[in-house]
């Protein structure tokens, strides 16, 4: 069994987990989150800021103290969507690696092949469409995990669709946003999604558009969706054994972004079940993840929280171990002891 350490550094949320890992099987993994909204002004200047980078510095300075105090042997950093955007994301790089990581700006294409895996061990043998909803873009991955373990992935894409994104794009004008914000928002996220629904055949099984291999489930991730399931059941605290899993049906998604819709940012953050940080972004979230929803024929999601944690943590062990890597790409892993 390996201890391994992963820190994923993305759009809004920067995370570690700690995970034990054998034959290729996450036994144990414990996680910490932070909003530190890394791309926060990135789709408009194109440029990490300031502020921005050091909320991420000082939070994974943290995250490599608890690491080595679970005593993790190595630890692998991961970024995407704003740092992928960004011109300076190498700034960001050089003070990462001067706390003892190599910091990978990972393409979308593996971020959502890591997600599938982290998600699929949930599924074995369906065949699952899966996105990972964050705040600069959302991975749509196609497939399934075998019953023996091997991962078939026919189709992934990374759509620059976000809520982050969402959010600055159109929806800042006003504490309420308009009918027209919101129409041109959807706008957005269906001309986003829509090519790459086509060309994957990702329509839903038994919908009228569904073609050979259509995915027999909808399997969303990333802090939007967990955050409506919570709000959905009113947690207060949060608790990811009723959030791990649980469903909505478009219905419920599209009464919760107009709800959402109808609050300020300040109202929106007193919300039993959402973290007073995702109060600017969820709204956009919801447009994102309820488009998917209508584009892709899905009357229903399952929310996951084996997410690309997992997927990294199992690529990490096996990078220590020298075995292949279940998606073809391994992080580079630094000592902690």
């Amino acid at each position: 069994m390996r201890r391994v350490a992963c820190i994923d550094i993305g759009t809004v949320t920067a995370r570690l987990a700690v995970a034990d890992v054998e034959a290729g099987c996450v036994l144990r993994l414990a996680k910490h989150s932070e909003i530190c909204n890394l791309g926060e002004g990135v789709d408009a200047t194109g440029r990490l800021s300031r502020e921005a980078m050091g909320r991420v510095v000082a939070c994974a300075r943290g995250y490599v103290d608890a690491a080595r105090e679970a005593k993790a042997e190595a630890v692998c950093c991961t970024l995407t969507s704003a740092a992928r955007d960004a011109e300076n994301a190498c700034e960001l790089g050089a003070a990462l690696d001067s706390l003892g990581l190599d910091p990978l700006v990972i393409p979308g294409e593996i971020e959502g092949a890591l997600t599938f895996l982290g998600v699929a061990r949930d599924f074995p043998g369906a065949r699952i469409l899966v996105a990972d909803n964050g705040g600069g873009s959302t991975e749509l991955a196609l497939g399934s995990l075998r019953r023996d373990r091997v991962l078939d992935l026919g189709f992934v894409r990374s759509i620059d669709v976000g809520c982050r994104r969402v959010t600055e794009k159109f929806l800042l004008a006003s504490p309420l946003p308009s009918r027209a914000d919101l129409e041109a928002a959807h706008a957005f996220a269906a001309q986003g999604f829509s090519p790459a629904i086509e060309e994957g055949g990702l329509f839903a099984a038994g919908s009228d558009r569904a073609v050979e291999g259509a995915p027999e489930r909808l399997v969303l991730c990333g802090g939007t969706v967990t955050s409506l399931v919570a709000i959905s059941l009113g947690l207060e605290p949060y608790d990811s054994s009723r959030v791990h899993l649980g469903r909505l049906s478009l219905e419920q998604v599209e009464e919760l972004e107009g709800r959402l819709a109808g609050m300020t940012v300040e109202q929106r953050a007193e919300l039993p079940g959402l973290q007073a940080k995702r109060a600017p972004v969820i709204l956009g979230g919801a447009v994102a993840i309820s488009e998917l929803m209508r584009q892709t024929g899905f009357a229903e999601l399952i929310a996951s929280e084996s997410d690309l944690l997992f997927g990294l943590a199992t690529t990490a062990a096996a990078a220590l171990t020298g075995e292949d890597s279940p998606v073809i790409w391994k992080p580079t892993m630094r000592p902690l002891r």
